[in-house]
């Protein structure tokens, strides 16, 4: 957030956090730019699960290291809000390659951090993103915003998935 804040074509950026802990250090590290006379960049104590969070007219959102941190039962109205409800144009993903979690000492089964409800695999975040383009209608991408080294046998220790939102789309849960 902290670079694109210092980017002019970025109109309005909105950080969104459950964490106070995460939105102080945000606020320290974006204190030039919270509140200067454009009003671009501001933070929010919320949760991307909220349908009444006003985020409808962004044009992206980013959630970083942010979906294995629910409940898996709760993926489904993250879905719900943020590819039906918000709908921006693009919407990037990045969570942490449990394949990846053997080379930081992280036994089978176990999590790499304990507020962590789950972390997946290359193949789960596959499915789960085909799943999102059959259902609402983003076009997926892999790779672009991987973190870290990539043996083949492990992949990065972050990977990533970008939406693109499909505007011919016509399936059962189109909104519009």
């Amino acid at each position: 957030m902290k670079k694109a804040a210092n980017h002019d074509q970025f109109q309005r950026i909105v950080g969104v956090d459950v964490s106070d802990e995460a939105l102080a250090v945000a606020r320290r590290e974006l204190a030039p730019r919270i509140g200067d006379e454009e009003g671009r960049v501001s933070l929010i104590s919320a949760s991307y699960l909220d349908d009444k969070l006003q985020l409808a007219d962004f044009d992206a959102a980013v959630l970083v290291e942010t979906i294995e941190h629910l409940d898996p039962r709760r993926l489904s109205m993250l879905e719900r809000t943020l590819f039906v409800a918000h709908r921006p144009a693009t919407i990037v993903v990045t969570t942490p390659n449990r394949e990846y979690n053997v080379l930081y000492g992280v036994e089978a089964g176990e999590v790499r951090d304990p507020d962590h409800r789950f972390d997946g695999t290359r193949i789960k975040l596959r499915a789960w993103a085909f799943r999102i383009f059959r259902e609402y209608g983003y076009r997926v991408t892999f790779g672009l915003g991987n973190i870290g080294e990539a043996p083949p046998a492990f992949g990065t220790p972050t990977q990533a998935a970008r939406f693109t939102r499909d505007e011919g789309f016509l399936g059962a849960r189109q909104v519009g």
